[in-house]
């Protein structure tokens, strides 16, 4: 079982994603925004975060950057619907700055948990020292 964090501005795909990870027996946490995200993960931690690319106040490319500079060794899986024109450059983007997978929404039940089954079976480099 692994603590992971879900970033999202939608509580919809939140509540969605926190009953298919709980039903593979994760525990999760969720967060609507990057703010809220990085005060949990500073918080109470986690062993992978899932985080959507477009919400109010902060993306998830500055919330993977930030995490990219406090906890190296998490490991992130970026998600996006694309903004209104429905480009998905930002998932190309977050797999250049370090997110171990992309899922562009709509997907799949098995598209979430393999995603997330590579991404908690990936090594993991020592964290930086605090």
């Amino acid at each position: 079982m692994a603590r992971i964090l879900v970033i999202d501005d939608s509580e919809d795909i939140r509540r969605t994603l926190e009953r298919l990870l709980a039903q593979a027996g994760h525990e999760v946490l969720l967060a609507a925004d990057g703010v809220e995200g990085l005060r949990l993960w500073r918080e109470r931690g986690a062993d992978l975060v899932i985080t959507d690319l477009h919400m109010p106040d902060k993306d998830g490319i500055e919330t993977l950057v930030e995490l990219r500079a406090f906890g190296p060794g998490v490991p992130v899986i970026a998600i996006s619907g694309g903004d209104q024109t429905r480009r998905l450059d930002l998932l190309g983007d977050a797999a250049l700055l370090g997110a171990v997978a992309t899922l562009a929404k709509p997907f799949t039940r098995d598209e979430l948990l393999g995603a997330v089954a590579l991404a908690l079976d990936r090594p993991r480099p020592p964290a930086a020292p605090r």
